[in-house]
This record gives structure tokens, sequence and C-alpha cells, in this order.
């Protein structure tokens, strides 16, 4: 059961932040966003309110003769309800994360396996693509270096979208196939590997960059996985110095490469904020979906078997065609799911 202060609490904190915004008072943008959040909350308490209400006057009608025949009909039906409404509303009161609602850096990288791996990642880039269209976001590709064999050393890429990074931010970490190389001509099955990282997107306020602490070269590109051959000094390196990350873009503009490349390197400082908040975080949590830690094997990709396994919740799916065509809806709702399942154990433990 669920305290009905806290639900009256929330009743209470939207109904003030409507006449807020109805009077034209305080900052509008920030009310307008907790009001945006509040909306779907408040919903489902009401509706939960509702449902216990009838409940009650059903209960109440026992001792009416008129009424009884219709409350005892009614009585299962409404409290059979109860436990799925009170479900619905314990999800909506989860702590969230803020930055579910944010687009997404994707980077992409083969990991052990040589030639393979490689050719892994650019498996893992298409199915990804695929899914990312599916979904109606965009996928602007930031970086792009390709082997001659047509796989990939380095990819990174800004998925645009509401709700991107909620969807996405449990596939990070590395993943593994296991299939016969059509560079293997012994017919024997090889396992390698790639690593996927998947960041949400900083916004200015997150992070503040001194001027003081970045190194910017220009240098001539090759152009983005040889797309384009630029004879200019336009690609942009930014080298932040306090923590020895690199960023690239190869663009044909030079301008736009600061812009990308300054946005992508917000984003990994902000990440590493985050994973320096979750590490201090992370003693008080019972468990969680995946460590966050991008050197952990999340997930296996059997070609012989046509088979998928996520190992951080024991998931197999015999479908590894359907998945690589970015048929990812079954595995990213899962994941969801017992992500989910684990905070209202802790909410209610």
């Amino acid at each position: 059961m669920i305290a009905e202060d806290t639900l009256q609490q929330i009743i209470q904190r939207f109904e003030f932040i409507e006449a807020q915004m109805s009077e034209g008072v305080g900052d509008i943008a920030k009310l307008a966003k907790e009001y945006s959040d509040l909306r779907p909350v408040v919903e489902e308490v009401r509706a939960y309110q509702t449902l216990l209400r009838d409940i009650s006057d059903a209960e109440g009608m026992i001792d009416d003769p008129d009424m009884r025949e219709l409350a005892i009909e009614e009585l299962p039906v409404l409290r059979a309800a109860l436990p799925k409404a009170e479900h619905d509303l314990q999800l909506t009161l989860l702590p969230k994360d803020e930055a579910d609602a944010r687009a997404a850096i994707l980077e992409i990288r083969p990991g052990t396996g040589g030639d393979e791996a490689a050719l892994f990642a650019a498996d893992l880039i298409r199915m990804y693509q695929r899914y990312v269209e599916a979904q109606g976001w965009g996928f602007d590709v930031i970086e792009n270096q390709t082997t001659e064999l047509g796989g990939v050393k380095e990819f990174v890429a800004h998925i645009k979208g509401e709700g991107v990074f909620a969807k996405l931010k449990y596939e990070s970490g590395v993943h593994r196939v296991q299939r016969v190389p059509s560079t293997e001509s012994g017919g024997r099955i090889h396992t390698s590997a790639a690593t996927v990282a998947v960041l949400p997107e900083a916004e200015d306020v997150d992070i503040h960059i001194d001027p003081n602490d970045i190194r910017i070269d220009t240098m001539r590109a090759s152009g983005a996985g040889g797309q384009h051959v630029n004879t200019t000094d336009s690609a942009v390196r930014i080298t932040h110095l306090r923590t020895g990350l690199i960023v690239v873009s190869a663009e044909k503009s030079q301008h736009r490469n600061r812009e990308i490349a300054m946005q992508v390197l917000k984003t990994r400082l902000y990440d590493l904020e985050r994973a320096r908040a979750d590490e201090e975080r992370s003693a008080d949590r019972k468990s969680q979906v995946g460590s966050g830690d991008r050197s952990e094997r999340i997930r296996t990709y059997n070609y012989p078997q046509g088979r998928m396994t996520d190992h951080r919740i024991g998931l197999t799916l015999y479908r590894l065609e359907q998945i690589l065509q970015g048929d990812l809806d079954e595995t990213i709702d899962a994941l969801t799911s017992e992500a989910q399942a684990v905070l209202l154990s802790e909410m209610n433990g």
C-alpha cells in the first residue's frame, strides 16, 4: 500500500505548479519541465485513488439490499485491478535518471579478434542504425574509421530524438560474436568482440570547460571513413589536458568540426561525472542491470545457433538474424523491466 500522504504531496505540488504557470509567476521553463514530468505521475495517482474509492463504495453497498447484488458483482473486478494499479503507480514513482530523455552519443570500437572484430563492429553499427531508423530518430555519423576489409576501427555517432538514452543506455559493454569468419578457410568458429558505449548528450549547463584545459589542433582530413578526401586542414582534434581525453571531428567545415568535437568532449566529461556519482551511490545499491563497466561482457551473438544471449538477465532469443536487422525491442524492453524490478524491490525493501 502506498502512503496517502505521499500521494497528496505529489498532487499538491502539481496543482501549485499549475497555478504558478497560469499566473505567469517564476521560471516558466523550469516549471513547465517539472509539470511535464509530474503529469503522468499525477494521472496514475488519480486513477489509483479513484479505484480505491470505487472499492470502498462497493464495500459500503454490501449492506444495502437494493445494491448488494451489484456490489457483489463489481467488487471482485475492482479488487483484481488493484495490484496492477499499485504496480503502475510504483513504476511512475521510481527515481528518474534525469538523462533518460536526452539524445546520445554512440561509440563502437573493435575489441579482441583483429579483422573479424572490426567486421563485427561494422555489423553492430548497422544493427543500431536500423533500430534508430525504426524509432524515427536521427543518426548523424561523427567519426567512422574503416579497415580495408570493410570493418571499423572507430565509430562515433550522434543519435537525436526524445528518450534516446533511456532506450539505449543498457547497450554499453562488451558484445561478443561467435561465428566462422569470412577470412577463415578451415571453417572454425572464432570468438571476437566489440565495445559499445552509449553516453547521454551533455547540455551546456552540465559541463563548463576552461579554455586553458584544452588544446585544439587542426590537421588534414581524409574524411569520415574515406567518404570524401579533404585537401584543406579542416579536421579538428581537441585534447582535454586534465583528463587526457582526445576527440576528433573530420567533416568538411572546420567551424562545424570545432562544434562537434566540443560537444562530444562535453558529453564524455559529463559521462565521467555521472560514473563518479554512480560509484559513490553503488555501495548503497543492492544490484543493478549491468555495472556500467564497459569492460563487462554483456551479450553474445552466436551465428551457428542463430541465438543472442544477454548475460545480465539470462535472456536468450533464437532469432539472431532479426536482431541484427535492428529488431531490438524485446531485448531492450526486458532489460528495462529488469532494471525497474530491481528499483521496485529496493523501494519496497
